[in-house]
């Protein structure tokens, strides 16, 4: 029986409209610090992204998209990522 990884809601939204909604294991990108990772259960977090999105899924394949800048916010286990809204 194959173990079932925690995951957390996720949803991106371009100027244009909804890019991506349903549960993953994880996100990553990049600040200006460097990269991070958003896992289940992480704790509250704001911040601007910039280079890309990696969505990564309970299957083990993972999906990439683009961001030249954007907002990411972490809250109650909800990840909400709004691309194109402003500079870093």
């Amino acid at each position: 029986m194959a173990e079932t990884k925690p995951t957390i809601k996720v949803e991106v939204r371009s100027r244009q409209g909804l890019v991506f909604s349903g549960d993953l294991v994880a996100v990553s990108s990049f600040n200006l610090t460097g990269p991070f990772d958003v896992l289940a259960e992480h704790t509250n977090f704001v911040s601007m992204i910039k280079k890309k999105l990696v969505l990564h899924r309970s299957d083990g394949r993972s999906e990439e998209i683009n961001v030249d800048n954007g907002v990411i916010i972490v809250e109650n286990n909800s990840v909400k990522v709004f691309i194109g809204v402003g500079k870093m």
